[in-house]
């Protein structure tokens, strides 16, 4: 860390969150494991991310207008120092052991079997350091026959169920959900099983292995509202929450846009009937009692889909609005920093990267009263800070020049 100085009005230079103290050694790539150590880094973990000597692949993926610097890099790599070594060679290797006894915490996503060739496995990694929380991302659980499959966002969206939702819900054909969801979703595991450790040793000053597969947290994130009749041993019904899959909510198609307008309770319903001059259906949709109207649900959000045309999103809203009926239009992409809620939160700031010049950056989200979080660092450029970490690590400016004249070490 570059300052001790507390929290201030005035952006730090140094992390000031929650997490202030701990140090990550971040030995993933691509989207999953950076998005984890991403949010340890915004809550005030010292993460140092281990590249290879060309960076991660992550960097040219994306919108580039610096090479190496990606719009995906960006937006999960900030607040982290970057660390380049060539683990290819015993050279590289022995520098990142030397970095183990200092560090809190260890997360890799590669492959179980190549870590342990390299000599970093947990087993080992926990007798130079006992107190260390050591974090494996997994494609699938290691006790099971899949343990050595390579599993990527696609691949585990198929084999969770996720996929095969469209099927079950009448589409055409199966598809992928637009958004790496399988890597964002574990991703968010992993920081939370990292910090549910970090807890324990707090408590009991014990280190331990944590394993957190990519496609059990999937298939229970899928399930939690489709177990359906799986749940119940013996039950004839099959897995699934109908009023998904089904299709009863979808946006709705007003006279000049989209608009997803939700009425939910008894109240609404009745409210919003009356208010479009139609009080008979509410008894014919059985408003009043949730357990009957829940068997009409599709019939029911048809009926609004076919009254929506008949106002504007704007005029929708404001009946929404009166009502208390949750609504919102539908935003694309390009218009989420004009959203006037996010607009008003400071979602999106403007910065300037030192490489990749002006950017619109998202801040941290998680808000603390006593330990508040920032962009403090920008994305890092390949092994910007090797040098300054393999330092703190106790290597000498003679090691760590004959480290960068052998390769072993690329950066600054």
């Amino acid at each position: 860390m570059t300052s001790t100085a507390a929290c201030g009005p005035m952006i730090p230079t140094a992390p000031c969150g929650p997490l202030r103290g701990i140090r990550v050694l971040d030995l993933t790539a691509v989207v999953l494991g950076p998005l984890a150590t991403q949010v340890l880094a915004d809550y005030g973990a010292d993460v140092i991310k281990v590249e290879p000597p060309e960076g991660d692949m992550m960097r040219a993926n994306g919108i580039s207008q610096t090479p190496g610097m990606s719009s995906i890099f960006l937006a999960i790599n900030r607040n982290k120092r970057s660390l380049a070594l060539d683990l290819k060679s015993p050279e590289g290797v022995a520098a990142l052991r030397a970095l183990i006894p200092g560090v809190d915490v260890l997360v890799h996503n590669m492959r179980v079997a190549a870590v342990e060739r390299l000599g970093l496995g947990y087993a080992q990694v926990a007798q130079w350091n006992p107190r260390v929380v050591y974090c494996a991302a997994t494609g699938f659980g290691q006790d099971g026959p899949h343990r050595d499959k390579p599993a990527f966002d696609d691949i585990i969206q198929a084999a969770c169920g996720l996929v095969g939702l469209g099927a079950a819900a009448g589409r055409d054909a199966p598809d992928y959900t637009p958004s790496l969801i399988a890597d964002k979703t574990t991703g968010l595991a992993v920081c939370n099983a990292v910090l549910a450790a970090l807890l324990h040793r707090e408590r009991s000053g014990q280190g331990q292995y944590v394993e957190v597969p990519m496609l059990e947290t999937m298939a229970a994130f899928v399930l939690a509202e489709h177990m359906g009749g799986m749940t119940f041993p013996g039950s004839q019904v099959k897995a699934g929450y109908p009023r998904l899959l089904e299709g009863g909510r979808k946006p709705a198609r007003t006279r000049d846009g989209w608009i997803s307008m939700l009425p939910y309770t008894t109240r609404h319903w009745q409210a919003f009937f009356a208010e479009v001059g139609q009080p008979e259906l509410a008894e014919r949709y059985c408003i009043a009692d949730r357990h009957q109207r829940n068997t009409h649900v599709k019939a029911l959000y048809g009926h609004l889909r076919a009254l929506s045309p008949t106002k504007s999103t704007a005029e929708w809203m404001a009946l929404c609005e009166q009502l208390d009926i949750p609504a919102t239009p539908i935003y694309a992409l390009d218009d989420l920093p004009s959203h006037p809620h996010l607009k008003a939160v400071g979602l999106f700031q403007q910065a300037r990267h030192p490489s990749a010049g002006a950017i619109c950056q998202l801040r941290p989200t998680a808000r603390f009263s006593a330990t508040p979080t920032t962009v403090y660092r920008q994305a890092p450029t390949v092994g910007q800070h090797s040098s300054e970490v393999l330092r703190e690590a106790g290597l000498g400016e003679a090691d760590i020049a004959r480290l960068k004249a052998c390769r072993a070490v690329t950066g600054q």
